[in-house]
């Protein structure tokens, strides 16, 4: 697991602690007083009077005797802290542990104890505050079952189911105030367990269930995870949870913020090995029923497959605790077969949902068919380490993880599968024609990628021959050139037919007057005719015949441009006959 680092200078509040010398035991005869301390054997922990912040308020308490700063893991009088000097912790004459705040009268006690006779106070090597019977070593009350906000290795959180009793944590107010804050971590007697933390009477955070040694709502905690914990369950409705501590000075706290953690000291500072909620994704029902919480940045809910929004504005909006509802209803008949049997959808990666039961099957099938035939069940999973676990109510709390979790089933109509199949058709059927039109306007293209190469080669073979045959003044003029002096080969500037197309007036930009005979692709003029027109009227030299001036081939277009011709053409003051234009 990833580990993060916390340096306590900014994490927990200064102590003043107030000690002169350490003291052996408490006793009636040897009260506790401020300014004494009260050390383990093996000098890890130490007891004594402490303040936060340099208040006056003074607080009996637990903390890591050689640890800089003081972390204090257990105060006696969290809601009542001692303001004269003269508070010590005595042993009354029933033998209860009594602390007094001075003449003000008693601010904490053990409670009524009833010692044979006489009884003592000792801290143990693991933290942990004891009330003995000197005469049979009988413990008579212990720190370890008044839990703070803290758990030290070998202390437990528990719960009793016969004898009505819990013990977990409850978190400060602040971190400059011990009282009771508004939460509180248990372990539930849910089979298998897991651990939750409530803030006042709704639940805030969860574990999701335990399996053998690792809590299957958290991801990091995969095959490969050596796990500090410790849960166990017996058939006499009892729980216990501890973890251990591996060579260094361990603990798990609950924040007032809400956030657990187990922490590990590595000489120099505090290091997180464990942490929850560690996201929004964390916490409790954000999502709401049937809803889906995706770990990603930022986290995202969705409705579980064969669900939708239950108010989609809503949802829209980012406000999902709502949840989700099912989109068709489901007609069980408690068997697999017929036109209403339901099926079963597979989400990976899940942390599994709360309100689970536990169901005793062999194998992941046996978990499937159970649940199939079972109207009630809306969701399975076959885990490792747990067995089966079927949903009878609402999935609420589930989260999606991007790598590890399990594999969750969810109970759906026959026909939501079979839209999914009808989707796929019309998307594949979509793909298909989308690919089909992509291929055919790629194939165009690269025919005409094609023809304008080709047409391009030619293009310069016909430049290259006419070139070769020493035709003097000879201009190859561009398409667009002679489109913009034809105005695009308008009517109003077609001069007339000519033997093999139309003939065309215009004006080139240098304002020159030109005619244009444009051959027509159906004329029959093949290339070596229009070579040989070019060629030889070229090389015809007469003051009363046109000139011409260049030629324009390009794709399938070919354009003889000739000099035109003012005051009509010869024939006409030769023969007086209509127009006939000379150079068709």
């Amino acid at each position: 697991m990833g580990k993060k680092r916390i340096v306590f200078f900014a994490y927990l509040p200064f102590f003043t602690i107030f000690m002169s010398f350490s003291f052996a035991g408490i006793t009636k005869e040897s009260p506790f007083s401020i300014g004494q301390t009260l050390s383990s054997s093996n000098g890890v922990y130490e007891l004594g009077f402490f303040s936060l912040n340099n208040s006056q308020n003074q607080y009996l308490g637990i903390w890591f005797k050689s640890i800089i700063p003081q972390v204090v893991v257990w105060v006696a009088n969290r809601e009542k802290p001692v303001t004269d000097s003269a508070a010590n912790l005595g042993i009354s004459s029933n033998g209860s542990l009594l602390l007094s705040n001075g003449k003000h009268g008693v601010v904490w006690s053990t409670g009524d104890i009833f010692a044979s006779n006489g009884s003592r106070a000792e801290l143990t090597d693991h933290g942990n505050l004891v009330f003995i019977d000197k005469v049979s070593g009988r413990t008579l009350w212990q720190s370890f079952e008044h839990l703070g906000n803290t758990l030290l290795p070998t202390s437990i959180m528990m719960y009793n189911l016969v004898a009505g009793e819990k013990r977990g944590l409850t978190a400060w107010k602040s971190y400059t105030d011990p009282s009771p804050g508004e939460f509180v971590a248990l372990i539930t007697p849910q089979v298998p367990s897991q651990g939750i933390i409530m803030r006042g009477s709704t639940r805030y955070y969860r574990t999701g269930p335990w399996a053998k040694t690792r809590f299957t709502g958290s991801p990091q905690m995969d095959e490969s995870y050596t796990s500090p914990f410790i849960l166990t369950q017996d058939v006499n409705g009892s729980g216990y949870f501890s973890f251990v501590e591996r060579g260094k000075p361990s603990r798990m706290i609950l924040t007032s913020e809400g956030t657990m953690k187990v922490l590990v000291h590595n000489g120099m500072d505090w290091e997180s090995t464990y942490e929850g909620p560690a996201n929004s994704c964390d916490i409790y029902g954000v999502c709401g029923p049937f809803g889906l919480c995706v770990v990603s940045i930022p986290p995202k809910c969705k409705c579980f497959k064969g669900f939708v929004p239950k108010f989609a504005k809503e949802w829209k909006k980012g406000n999902w605790t709502s949840g989700c509802v099912r989109r068709t209803e489901l007609h069980c008949q408690g068997n697999s077969s017929g036109k209403d049997a339901n099926v079963f959808y597979t989400v990976p990666n899940i942390k599994p949902p709360d309100f689970y039961e536990y169901a005793n099957s062999q194998n992941a099938e046996e978990c499937h068919q159970n649940c199939l035939h079972n109207c009630s069940c809306l969701a399975f999973s076959y885990i490792p380490g747990i067995g089966c676990l079927m949903w009878s109510k609402d999935l609420m709390d589930t989260r999606q993880f991007s790598a590890a979790g399990e594999l969750l089933s969810i109970r759906l109509a026959r026909s939501e599968l079979d839209v999914n199949k009808r989707k796929m058709t019309i998307v594949a059927s979509t793909v298909s024609l989308t690919l089909f039109v992509i291929f055919g306007f790629a194939a165009f293209g690269f025919w005409r990628c094609r023809v304008e190469h080709n047409a391009h080669i030619s293009n310069d073979a016909w430049r290259n021959f006419l070139q070769s045959q020493d035709v003097p003044g000879l201009e190859f003029f561009e398409m667009n050139a002679i489109q913009t002096a034809t105005n695009n080969f308008s009517l109003s500037n077609k001069l007339g037919p000519g033997g093999f197309g139309s003939v065309y007036k215009g004006k080139l930009q240098d304002g020159r007057e030109i005619a244009v005979k444009r051959l027509s692709s159906s004329s029959g003029q093949g290339k070596q005719e229009f070579m040989n027109e070019i060629v030889l009227i070229s090389k015809l030299q007469h003051r009363n015949l046109v000139r011409v001036l260049g030629c324009c081939v390009e794709g399938t277009e070919k354009l003889l441009i000739y000099g035109f011709l003012k005051n009509k053409s010869l024939d006409t003051f030769v023969f007086g006959g209509s127009l006939l234009t000379p150079f068709v």
